[in-house]
């Protein structure tokens, strides 16, 4: 997961969180991706943006997907790798910037955003850069808070320009996908240390054509 509050919550931050005792969001998969995860191409290959410690890409992975996640923390694609080890199965990391990675053409089954707050521009950069990413057919999979989380104060950057909407998220990808499923809700979102009760969140997914 990545959130951002301002420029100095970069690698060094999530390094430092990363670097903790345990798992910050601990290590079973988000709720949303596993109530999810049979619209997902089988076998397919996914980008998990944002990935931290690994434990959507490791869930992913053991039901045969081939997994690459990627994340601006070494220290925690560390740790997704150690999982990954501890689970028998293989996801390939990758360190980098989402402000600089390149997702490729038609490269991804699907591409799995959960948490993952970019500031503005980089998000709109990410976005954009979807559609194009996957292959026909493939799958873009979000949750990340939406401002109506600040008060919950249970997690996620404490900026609201950092969160997402279903009108953000229509404005900023960029076309060739079709909505099956898109909803703004407040669900209990508990997940290791850092994300600790009801949630308000968007969830969203959609098909490339």
């Amino acid at each position: 997961s990545l959130e951002q509050p301002s420029s100095t919550m970069g690698p060094e931050f999530w390094n430092g969180r990363y670097g903790e005792e345990g798992f910050a969001y601990g290590t079973e998969p988000n709720d949303f991706l596993a109530e999810r995860v049979d619209a997902l191409p089988p076998h397919g290959r996914v980008l998990c943006l944002a990935e931290g410690e690994g434990r959507n890409a490791v869930f992913l992975a053991e039901r045969g997907f081939k997994v690459t996640g990627v994340d601006s923390s070494e220290v925690g694609l560390q740790k997704a790798r150690n999982l990954a080890k501890q689970r028998g199965v293989e996801v390939e990391t990758v360190v980098a910037d989402l402000a600089h990675y390149g997702m490729g053409d038609a490269q991804w089954d699907a591409i799995i955003g959960v948490f993952c707050h970019m500031p503005p521009p980089v998000r709109a950069r990410v976005l954009a850069s979807i559609p194009r990413a996957l292959k026909p057919g493939g799958i873009f999979l979000l949750e990340a808070y939406t401002p109506a989380q600040i008060p919950l104060k249970t997690g996620g950057p404490p900026v609201p320009e950092l969160m997402y909407s279903l009108d953000v998220i229509r404005a900023e990808l960029a076309p060739g996908l079709v909505e099956e499923h898109a909803q703004e809700l407040v669900r209990p979102v508990v997940e290791g240390t850092y994300h600790t009760g009801n949630g308000a969140v968007v969830q969203y997914v959609a098909r490339s054509v």
